[in-house]
């Protein structure tokens, strides 16, 4: 996300002769589409509409409302954000391992469609917020994942880098979660996950699984 934000913080400076446009950080332009997904929330679900009304009111921040302008920024965003994806190393190899014994099915708030990122054919099931419009932590979405899934709550595992929508979100009905906490940082919440790991390979290690 933050890479494919510099590129189209490049372009919005070369377009916008503005001090504020020249001032415009990568942080701030986080800051502003999360308060416009808020205000949106629950009327639109497609997060690359989302995104464009993002830029919209940011070239509104910078002095300079443009529609058309917003709308070439959001091309320049998604073509970085789904054509520039690098899997971590640990990906492939944990699901080859997984695969053969366990259902794999990806649950997400977001919208990096599996086929965008080298990920085809890798899961059973899909399941995007955008498209059952609720998103995690709600615990309807992840009933739709038990349908999908054809398993009872406490079949599933949840793995996911959000304590607050992938941890806390299983947890709220019984599902075992998995943090992946890449970075080691600190939990400084009441939200306590079943398993913390670093690395995706250390999921076969639980489900007692091991490589040769």
């Amino acid at each position: 996300m933050r890479h494919s934000l510099k590129q189209t913080l490049t372009e919005l400076q070369k377009q916008v002769p503005t001090q504020r446009a020249l001032e415009l950080t990568i942080e701030l332009m986080v800051w502003i589409r999360e308060q416009y997904a808020q205000e949106v929330k629950g009327k639109i679900w497609n997060l690359e509409e989302i995104r464009k009304g993002a830029f919209e009111r940011t070239l509104e921040y910078v002095g300079y409302p443009d529609k058309d302008l917003a709308e070439h920024l959001n091309t320049i965003y998604l073509k970085h954000r789904f054509e520039d994806i690098e899997l971590y190393p640990d990906v492939i190899p944990t699901f080859d391992v997984l695969a053969p014994h366990f259902k794999l099915g990806l649950l997400s708030n977001g919208n990096t469609y599996p086929e965008r990122c080298g990920l085809q054919d890798r899961f059973e099931f899909v399941i995007f917020s955008q498209d059952v419009q609720v998103e995690k932590p709600n615990p309807k979405i992840f009933e739709i994942t038990t349908q999908q899934a054809g398993c009872e709550f406490s079949q599933l595992l949840h793995v996911g880098d959000s304590l607050e929508n992938d941890v806390a979100g299983a947890k709220n009905v019984g599902v075992p979660s998995v943090w992946l906490n890449r970075q080691g940082v600190s939990n400084n919440t009441d939200i306590q996950p079943e398993y913390e790991i670093t690395t995706l390979a250390e999921i076969p290690g639980i489900l007692g699984l091991y490589r040769r």
